[in-house]
């Protein structure tokens, strides 16, 4: 096992986890590490610069250690982020992210890095010549990081960075589930310039796992009424047809063909197994058909269209 770089590989029937787990005990961490390195139907990790406080890299790391390297057929994907604690998105600050995370995974290069939520900063700080883009894309060309992609939320902005031609993969989070398709238009752009899509949340941050819903919330906020509603509505289809409602949740970002992979998150061994049946739960045509027919409260959406 060397870690050495692999393709990105396209198909809507992958999927991603990603590790933070700085609540769950280290060694159930590098289980789980472990385990998807043996797990041949998911073969990336993808976590962040600032997950956990550096937890999440922290923890990979010893799993890395541990299991004596990377699989060559493996990924593992980080984010530059900017500083948690003053705010920092500068060009100093995204070298300094990066320079972190291959000391906490003792990884010399990475074949996928994202710049991670440049909401956080203004469009002309992020592009400026010694901003967080320029950073990035100088690491790239000098053979520190494969391939470059943009991760963040508003689906309007994240268009923008994506027609700029200096990133080749995008992550959009909470923008493409059952009850929320602001990141519609995104998803066709990105598909259509050749990037490698990831699209992470598909349960909205849990309210999509299961009704009652474990938590009231939607995309890291307080549920609205009309989020709510429709996804009251598409539960009641789920339960009428005996399909799991994280079930249709997670497949309905596997089965989009501008969707090369799906980002759910883990913790435990018991995680992935859950995540696995999920994946391979049939989701009958019936079903995706009454659901289409959902009505959503898209005013309540994140970025309202």
């Amino acid at each position: 096992m060397t870690g050495s770089p692999i393709p990105i590989s396209a198909g809507s029937g992958n999927w991603l986890a990603f590790l933070v787990g700085e609540d769950t005990p280290l060694r159930e961490s590098i289980d789980l590490v472990h385990a998807l390195f043996e797990e041949p139907r998911i073969r990336v990790l993808d976590t962040s610069n600032n997950y956990g406080g550096g937890e999440s890299e922290r923890r990979i790391g010893l799993a890395i250690r541990e299991y004596g390297g990377v699989p060559d057929d493996f990924l593992i994907v980080t984010k530059a982020d900017r500083d948690s604690a003053t705010g920092e998105f500068s060009g100093v600050r995204m070298r300094r992210s990066l320079e972190e995370s291959r000391e906490r995974m003792g990884l010399e290069r990475f074949p996928l890095l994202y710049l991670h939520d440049p909401e956080n900063t203004t469009w002309e700080s992020a592009m400026a010549d010694d901003g967080p883009v320029a950073a990035l894309v100088e690491a790239r060309d000098a053979g520190l990081i494969g391939v470059l992609g943009v991760a963040g939320g508003p689906a309007a902005l994240m268009q923008r960075y994506v027609e700029t031609g200096l990133f080749d993969a995008l992550i959009t989070h909470n923008r493409y589930t059952l009850v929320d398709r602001s990141a519609d238009t995104l998803l066709t752009v990105a598909a259509d310039r050749g990037l490698h899509v990831t699209n992470a949340a598909p349960y909205g941050g849990g309210l999509l796992t299961a009704w009652p819903p474990p938590l009231e919330r939607y995309a890291y906020a307080p549920v609205s009424e009309g989020i709510r509603s429709s996804a009251e509505r598409v539960a009641d289809i789920c339960r009428r047809h005996d399909v799991p409602l994280a079930a249709a949740a997670l497949n309905f970002s596997l089965r989009d063909p501008r969707i090369d992979r799906t980002i759910v998150g883990m913790r435990t061994i018991g995680d992935l197994a859950a995540t696995i049946e999920l994946a391979e739960t049939p989701v009958p045509a019936a079903v995706w058909a009454e659901l289409e027919s959902v009505p959503l409260a898209t005013a309540d959406w994140r970025d309202p269209r």
